[in-house]
């Protein structure tokens, strides 16, 4: 088992978190003059719900999991930073995570002045867990994982995925940001056999809510209690709270989403394999496909003229050429491939 508490930081664990009004008392009712707020205009003149009872309620019934094992954050930036100022001691400790992945980890990393050691991924974009875990030494805290990955959008092997749980003695974090369109299940149920396990989950993809910024980490109740000890007091806010409530309540809706999606992908990468400009697309399982293409600065240009935005990834390590494109609609495809039709390399 590994030992949550030996791996926090000495002044996160000496820590005296600030207390909110709303933290203090708990009660629904009553006359509120305790957090100086604003007697009009409710309920916008109250503090939301620090820990978000609500929410974590209907959420954990939804993705089958106790509230204890849940943190809310600010979309999943927030727990990925809040990870590393919790357990990685500046300028000494390191983090190690496969390359190429999502950014910002790096970021996160670099911002709170933590080494950052890139593993490379195999020239199919998988993770060998006896490379990563030989870049491990005794100072490294977290390792970060992302299947399906951004941005090659393929799921890394579950076998290896385990062998570095279960071999690495600190915290394994996994994004799975797209793994409501993997045709295979994410690790979340397996939260309680892997102490030193962290999921990440979003809203901003199948749930189509990314710009109400709310993100989940799923983990130990020891790791959620640390995230909640150091995060803001009032990280989300109410008008996300409430929103979320109620697109929770419209599950049917978002499984339609998903399969409409994995539709018009399977059909915009038939069309794009047509395509003399497309050299390779390669197989996804998230909501965005990567190709590579012969000149991605020009193609990326030309299609940015027609006001068609992907993302250029030709600068990222093993995605020479590559552009990521997000499965848009039926029509936004269509739009898409007609434009790639008529280019002139």
């Amino acid at each position: 088992m590994t030992d949550i508490q030996k791996l926090i930081r000495k002044n996160i664990l000496t820590l005296h978190p600030y207390s909110s009004a709303r933290e203090e008392y708990k009660g629904d009712e009553g006359i509120l003059l305790d957090a100086n707020e604003n007697p009009f205009n409710g309920p916008y003149n109250r503090y939301p719900d620090p820990v978000q009872k609500s929410l974590k309620a209907k959420i954990s019934v939804v993705k089958n999991c106790s509230v204890e094992n849940i943190f809310l954050g600010n979309g999943s930036d927030e727990p990925i930073d809040l990870l590393i100022r919790a357990f990685c001691e500046p300028s000494e400790d390191n983090i190690v995570a496969m390359d190429p992945t999502y950014g910002m980890y790096q970021v996160a990393a670099d911002i709170n002045n933590v080494e950052y050691k890139k593993v490379l991924l195999t020239e199919s974009f998988q993770l060998e867990a006896d490379r990563l875990l030989n870049a491990v030494n005794k100072k490294t805290k977290l390792i970060f994982l992302c299947s399906p990955n951004n941005p090659t959008g393929n799921l890394l092997d579950r076998e290896q995925i385990i062998k570095i749980i279960n071999e690495f003695s600190g915290l394994v974090i996994l994004d799975e940001a797209y793994i409501d369109f993997s045709i295979q299940p994410g690790f979340l149920v397996n939260l309680k056999t892997y102490q030193n396990l962290v999921v990440l989950q979003t809203f901003s993809k199948a749930w189509g809510m990314a710009s109400i910024r709310l993100g989940m980490a799923f983990a130990d109740p020891q790791i959620i209690a640390v995230l909640n000890k150091i995060k803001y007091p009032y990280n989300l806010n109410l008008l996300t709270q409430q929103f979320a409530l109620k697109d929770l309540d419209n599950i049917e809706r978002v499984e339609n989403w998903i399969k409409n999606i994995i539709s018009q992908k399977l059909i915009l990468t038939t069309k794009l394999k047509e395509l003399p400009v497309i050299q390779k697309v390669y197989p996804s399982n998230a909501n965005f496909i990567l190709v590579k293409v012969e000149n991605p600065d020009r193609v990326y240009k030309y299609l940015l003229n027609k006001k068609i935005i992907v993302r250029n990834r030709s600068s990222v390590s093993l995605c020479i050429g590559c552009l990521r494109i997000t499965i848009g609609s039926e029509d936004e495809n269509k739009i898409l491939i007609d434009a790639l039709k008529h280019f002139n390399g």
